[in-house]
């Protein structure tokens, strides 16, 4: 996407500029290193793009309330485009608000049924990946919770996707999102692991997918 895509040169304002919304995985945080990667050179390369990482909670109720509530503010206050990139359970959440607001979404070693590894942490108290002093524990209810929230997602999905994902991946099995996401596109890698190695020379076109269509 051209920094100078705008034919007037006039510069716009940030309800105008694209956003690029950046759902991180399970017991991570904004301050994962994928995200502010990708955070760091957006500022450098694309400095119009609005990026935006919200802190998601695990529990699956309250991360949909404030995920659908966030995004349908953006839709009512933000022309601009927007477009979404999720990582292992942002993966989900990516799908999710796709789905509903019709957004293209671009997903990094996503989980597709996240219920069903959930009820290997009930009960549990867990810990955020990112050091943060913070403990949860999920209940049977958490995970009848996300039950629900995937069975609102469609069989056919309706949104535009890019699945990126790696066979190495030792926390989710690759062939499950590359079956889900059958016929949109798709970039699966020989070795690699959960977090995705090497994920800064996607970034580029990541851009691309996103906006260069909106």
């Amino acid at each position: 996407m051209s920094q100078h895509a705008n034919p007037q040169h006039r510069p716009l304002a940030p309800q105008e500029r694209p956003l690029l919304v950046y759902l991180h995985g399970f017991l991570s945080s904004p301050q994962s290193f994928k995200c502010q990667q990708l955070k760091a050179w957006l500022q450098q390369t694309h400095p119009q793009v609005v990026f935006y990482a919200p802190l998601i909670s695990p529990y699956p109720a309250e991360a949909a309330m404030a995920l659908g509530n966030a995004l349908a503010d953006f839709r009512a206050s933000h022309p601009g485009p927007i477009g979404l990139v999720g990582s292992s359970m942002g993966g989900f959440w990516s799908t999710w608000l796709a789905e509903q607001h019709g957004l293209p979404a671009v997903l990094i070693n996503p989980a597709v049924s996240p219920s069903r590894f959930m009820p290997d942490y009930v009960g549990q108290d867990l810990k955020p990946y990112s050091g943060e002093d913070k403990t949860y524990r999920l209940r049977t209810q958490d995970v009848d919770n996300m039950r629900q929230l995937e069975a609102g997602i469609p069989a056919t999905l309706s949104g535009r996707y890019w699945l990126l994902a790696q066979r190495g991946d030792e926390t989710l099995d690759y062939r499950e999102a590359e079956a889900f996401y059958r016929g949109q596109q798709q970039t699966i890698e020989d070795g690699g692991d959960h977090s995705f190695q090497e994920f800064a020379r996607h970034m580029p076109a990541l851009v691309d997918f996103l906006f260069s269509d909106q």
